[in-house]
């Protein structure tokens, strides 16, 4: 409210409904992300030189570990528990193969997010020592990046302890400092759904200021830890664990939910019933009948069968049964029961049937359809008319005592004999069905156990398979940030690779071509569908008939081979073979490159041009300047010649003075006294 400069809360929560970020932003602000590595070192100690291997030892023959950190907020503690197992490994060393898979989950996306980058500033000295952080983290200038064998062992997911299914089947399970925020009634909720997540011998991890509270039937402090607790056997007869879907609402007994009424058969229109009746009929009966459902409602009525069928009094009812006149209703009940049981046709012959004053004698066949499949299902009662005669004639066969009773009692009687062969069938019947209900009620009893052992082992299987949900989400979440990262590798190198404009061609060990960049179809016939294809089988433009040798020689001796190579159109191209290597240093093919030396080539030949020619420069002035030399010499020769002779010159000349001056002071003489001055 201040950031906003919202001075009444009821402004707050309007402009909460009119921004809904504001909400989110809210929501991170009520979030304690206080984390940090090997917080507490002393529990961290204990579960590396006690815990984990008491784990480890409970699978001799090797296996995995599960482990799951709620509320893991940034990552530190999921990442802590990865590094003191592998340190637990590192003091034991099995002979056996160990792992551990972690599960680490958080309400928080961001948090979540930087936790799967696995990167932290480099404050984490102050937690993490010197000899840890060469041995598990990567310096990248001022950041620490966890590595790759410390990242594989942990698994991010979003997820909200108190209403997304648990990870279940876990040997460990540390929730340090979460509970000390929650009220007690979810505190005494979340620690049966722990117990219910690990397995027989789990250790549960709380925060220093944590206790189980009145959960000691579930967990037993481990003597002398800290706030380390393992797992009881469940009591007998505790009530099932309130999954966190359940959180918010009071238990209900699970009751059966009310079987679902199967849809009534839709009746077909009056057309098509009455064409695909018709037809049967035509085909196998004469056209007096009825079709009716299984339960005997007429749903179609073929020809005049008012001699057998009328409609009862009271309600309109189009049932069979409830239509039939005196001396039908009977036989066609059993004989429809007969033709729904076995499933095939039933014929009543004869039947006496009294209307008005006559009796007309009917033969009556009842049949269940299986075809055509419109009408599967349904049972088609066809009557024939046999004969008919007055009241007062003699049945045939009969003595004349016979002769003088009633017909509507000789009617009766044949009922009543009709009525006791059905009775003892239905005698016969119901005691086998007796003895069928018998057995089955006490297979039923049977079964009605082996249901309640199966509904309760359904019900944990469902919490189980909502935990694997979870843990699929989880893996699906992590697989999908991993897929993001690579697909960000495969962009970047797609345009390294072609803004570099080097021709690059991947081969595999039989050198088939997996991989090339475009530049590369330049120089081989290459089409995106050639992959897979030998590259022997591929035409291309350069004078390199050793090409397969050479490759298949660096794949034997795994050494870099580097030549020139010309090709077509006065090109050259600078050919370098290496091996193909994966992160586990196998050799799996071989990476060439073409580089082009068409330019560098051109320029040698003009400079080898204008070398020859600068050459022959030099050549003609080393002439001259022999020629030069020479005539130096001669000069040089010369000009002491001349110094020579000018020096004897010089000293000629000087005797010469010397004499003169001599001469002159020889030839002069002393002047006379008062005499006159000489001339000069």
């Amino acid at each position: 409210m201040g950031l906003h400069q919202l001075g009444k809360l009821s402004l707050y929560v309007r402009f909460l409904q009119e921004n809904p970020s504001e909400a989110k932003l809210l929501f991170k602000e009520l979030l304690i992300g206080v984390t940090s590595f090997f917080r507490d070192p002393t529990v961290w100690e204990l579960l590396k030189t006690d815990v984990i291997p008491s784990l480890l030892a409970a699978l001799p023959h090797g296996g995995t570990l599960r482990a799951w950190v709620p509320a893991c907020s940034t990552g530190e503690e999921a990442y802590t528990l990865a590094i003191i197992f592998r340190e637990a490994l590192e003091q034991m060393q099995p002979t056996a193969h160990y792992g551990l898979q972690v599960f680490a989950t958080d309400l928080d996306d961001d948090a979540i997010d930087m936790a799967r980058s696995g990167v932290y500033l480099a404050n984490i000295s102050a937690d993490v020592s010197e000899l840890r952080r060469q041995r598990f983290f990567l310096r990248e200038e001022d950041r620490y990046r966890v590595k790759k064998e410390i990242r594989d062992m942990v698994i991010f997911a979003p997820q909200n302890l108190v209403m997304d299914p648990p990870f279940t089947k876990l040997d460990l399970l540390t929730c340090r400092n979460l509970l000390i925020y929650l009220e007690p009634d979810l505190q005494k909720k979340l620690l049966p759904l722990f117990h219910y997540s690990l397995n027989p011998g789990g250790v549960l991890v709380l925060g220093a200021a944590e206790t189980i509270g009145s959960a000691n039937e579930l967990f037993a402090a481990v003597p002398g830890r800290t706030r380390i607790y393992q797992r009881k056997e469940a009591v007998r007869g505790q009530e099932l664990v309130d999954l966190p879907a359940e959180f918010n609402r009071p238990r209900s007994r699970h009751k059966l939910a009310p079987p679902i009424a199967a849809p009534l058969p839709v009746a077909k229109t009056e057309t098509n019933l009455k064409v695909l009746t018709t037809a049967l009929l035509e085909q196998h009966f004469s056209p007096v009948a009825v079709l009716t459902t299984h339960q005997g409602d007429i749903i179609y009525i073929s020809g005049k069968t008012g001699n057998y069928l009328e409609p009862a009094t009271g309600e309109a009812n189009l049932n069979l049964f409830a239509m039939a006149r005196a001396g039908l209703a009977s036989p066609l009940n059993e004989a429809f029961t007969r033709t729904l049981r076995s499933q095939s046709l039933v014929e009543l012959r004869e039947l006496r049937v009294v209307l008005n004053d006559r009796i007309n004698i009917v033969n009556i066949t009842v049949q269940q359809l299986a075809e055509p499949a419109p009408l599967a299902g349904k049972v088609l009662v066809v009557f024939n008319h046999v004969a008919t005669r007055p009241l007062e004639d003699k049945p045939p066969g009969k003595n004349q005592r016979a002769s003088t009773r009633d017909p509507q009692g000789e009617v009766q009687g044949q009922e009543i004999v009709q009525l006791r062969g059905a009775l003892q069938t239905s005698r016969e019947e119901m005691q086998l069905a007796q003895e069928e209900l018998k057995s089955a009620n006490e297979e039923l009893q049977s079964t009605n156990e082996e249901l309640q052992s199966t509904n309760e082992e359904l019900t944990t299987s469902k919490e189980e398979m909502q935990s694997v949900n979870e843990e699929l989400q989880s893996v699906n979440d992590e697989l999908k940030a991993k897929l993001n990262e690579l697909s960000m590798a495969s962009d970047d190198m797609e345009n390294l690779l072609s803004s570099t404009d080097i021709a690059t061609l991947f081969l595999d060990n039989n050198l088939n071509v997996r991989r090339f960049t475009p530049r590369v179809t330049s120089l081989f016939r290459l089409l995106s569908n050639d992959v897979g294809r030998p590259i022997t089988d591929i035409v291309n433009s350069l004078d390199f008939p050793s090409l397969e040798t050479d490759v298949r020689q660096v794949l034997g001796s795994q050494i870099l081979h580097e030549f020139s190579v010309a090709a077509r159109d006065e090109q050259w191209f600078r050919i370098r073979i290496m091996p193909y290597r994966t992160q586990h240093d196998n050799i799996e093919g071989v990476v060439i490159t073409f580089t082009d030396l068409s330019v560098s080539r051109s320029l040698e030949a003009t400079l080898r041009e204008a070398q020859s020619i600068l050459e022959t420069r030099v050549t003609a002035q080393n002439k001259e300047f022999v020629l030069a030399e020479k005539l130096k010499e001669v000069l040089r020769k010369t000009h002491e010649t001349l110094e020579q002779r000018f020096s004897l010159q010089t000293d000629e000349l000087s005797v010469s003075r010397a004499e003169l001056r001599k001469e002159i002071k020889t030839n002069q003489k002393p002047p006379a006294k008062n005499s006159a001055r000489p001339t000069p």
